[in-house]
């Protein structure tokens, strides 16, 4: 009897990494996991034995893009909201393919792909923490959610590049995060 292949996590980075580009370039329901494995140098047999199908993949690519981006949080949360920040950001820049999938919609809008609320819940821990010092608790989730869409909106205009060629987003970042940190003083 055949001993079944293993699969080591650098080859489950690459079918994540190679689904998150080409949902980014095409839309879920036009990927194959055909074309993701031969972009990842595998076969279809290492998606189905790492994943167990192509909803699984896509639930696994959001999961590790909101992981990704939680530990990016975690990192600099000893830090202040201004830190937060700019980890959003730079996390963003750096995984921009990733970053469309977790908050545009496309892979949602797919039956059976939906990530565990815990783990977007966990990538947004860092912003309720340093705001429960900031403000009463019964008002650290709406504060939470009004910082996160500042960031997140400055963030989204710059990567759609939606704005003239000579608007500085880094002063327009930089704006956003005074402005935060002016609504949410520290004690």
């Amino acid at each position: 009897m055949a001993r079944p292949t293993r699969y080591d996590d650098a080859l489950r980075r690459r079918l994540l990494d190679a689904t998150a580009e080409m949902v980014d370039a095409k839309g879920p329901e036009r990927i194959s996991l055909r074309d993701v494995a031969d972009d990842a140098g595998t076969s279809t047999s290492a998606v189905y034995a790492l994943f167990g199908g192509k909803a699984e993949l896509l639930v696994a690519v959001i999961e590790h893009g909101f992981a990704s981006f939680g530990a990016s949080q975690a990192e600099v949360e000893p830090g202040d909201l201004r830190a937060l920040g700019l980890a959003y950001r730079e996390w963003a820049i750096h995984n921009a393919a990733l970053y469309r999938l977790m908050f545009g919609g496309a892979i949602i809008a797919v039956e059976d792909c939906v990530p565990e609320a815990a783990t977007t819940s966990e990538a947004m821990a860092p912003l309720v923490r340093a705001l429960a010092a900031r403000v009463p608790t019964e008002e650290v989730m709406s504060a939470a959610l009004t910082v996160w869409a500042q960031v997140h909106g400055a963030v989204s205009l710059e990567l759609a590049g939606v704005a003239p060629e000579v608007v500085d987003w880094d002063a327009v970042y930089a704006g956003v995060v005074d402005a935060v940190e002016r609504a949410f003083p520290s004690p």
